[in-house]
């Protein structure tokens, strides 16, 4: 019998999929493997899929229906891309507010969500281990660097800023947690479900000093129908060819760019940059402007070496046929 499922959670060589059936362990077919030219072309956490049900509660993913965003990132030391999770309606952002919290680092996360159409929401964590007044510090950088992004804060100590993040959440919404090791991603989760379904750190780790446990995406449904899927801590942020979402988190300053004298202009020492302009007047924020150029910089080289590669895989795939039709010459 063939229906349609979502991909529920991923391991090595196999995933989970539910359907109104039940859930499946499913696989590829060979077919499908053979295809492929990058992962992006195999199933991830949020895919929708075409499956064939077999016996035991298995089944085989005959097709990855077309995808309605993606959250995707480049894998460290490498020039290839890592989906982290697909069809995504509100990426969370989360930061604590002890040595986690840094400005450039929800910058980067917004720029890899809003790149595949997801809206990014910011959650500060663990409000409960600093000061009012250190609080209150934190929240004007944020609304001075951040005005249009939505943020909530929490504590699970508290549950401070549980009920708003909860009605956030809509029935049929599709929502992803995203943030380094130990901000409390899994904790929160387990929160929002009313029970410890995600394994989390015991009680000495809250501070951050303990190891974050999510070791694959997990989807969870919670009780009002929303749809949340939990990710392993992520130490590096790695841009891929993100240059619109990169521009969309600094609309600011793309929008100074199309002022620039010349179209192709880098922002760093070219005559007549509108950007370098507003920044030695003090109307564009250092720390910033630095994040930009660090971002754009990375997603150029990207994009370039994925050029490259692909023009190398080109002449290959020409010297391969040259190749052939030489040889069909000396058959006999």
């Amino acid at each position: 019998m063939e229906n349609k499922a979502r991909v529920i959670s991923e391991y090595k060589g196999a995933y989970k999929v539910k359907n109104e059936n039940g859930e499946y362990l499913a696989k590829v077919t060979g077919k499908q493997m053979f295809v492929a030219s990058s992962r992006e072309d195999y199933p991830a956490v949020g895919d929708w899929v075409i499956i064939d049900e077999l016996a035991e509660w298995k089944a085989v993913i005959r097709e990855i229906l077309p995808r309605k965003t993606i959250i995707k990132r480049k894998y460290s030391g490498k020039n290839d891309s890592q989906i982290i999770a697909t069809n995504i309606d509100v990426a969370f952002i989360i930061e604590s507010v002890d040595r986690d919290f840094n400005l450039n680092r929800f910058e980067r996360y917004f720029a890899i969500a809003k790149d595949g159409g997801v809206k990014p929401v910011i959650i500060l964590n663990k409000i409960d281990l600093i000061s009012k007044e250190d609080l209150a510090e934190k929240l004007v950088q944020m609304k001075n660097r951040f005005s249009e992004t939505d943020s909530i804060l929490t504590s699970i100590i508290t549950d401070e800023g549980l009920d708003e993040l909860k009605t956030y959440m809509k029935k049929g919404g599709t929502y992803c947690f995203l943030g380094s090791s130990g901000v409390g991603k899994s904790s929160l989760i387990n929160k929002l479900l009313g029970e410890n379904i995600v394994k989390t750190e015991d009680i000495s780790s809250y501070t951050g000093k303990g190891k974050h446990t999510t070791t694959t995406r997990e989807m969870y449904f919670l009780g009002n129908g929303a749809i949340v899927i939990d990710n392993p801590g992520m130490r590096e942020v790695g841009m891929t060819n993100s240059s619109a979402g990169i521009n969309s988190s600094f609309d600011e300053i793309d929008f100074l760019a199309k002022k620039c004298k010349y179209s192709d202009c880098k922002h760093i020492n070219e005559p007549g940059c509108e950007v370098l302009s507003a920044l030695k007047a003090g109307n564009l924020d250092q720390d910033k402007y630095s994040n930009y150029i660090s971002l754009k910089s990375e997603s150029e080289h990207y994009e370039m070496t994925e050029l490259e590669k692909r023009e190398k895989d080109k002449q290959f795939g020409k010297f391969v046929k040259n190749a052939k039709k030489e040889i069909k010459k000396y058959k006999y």
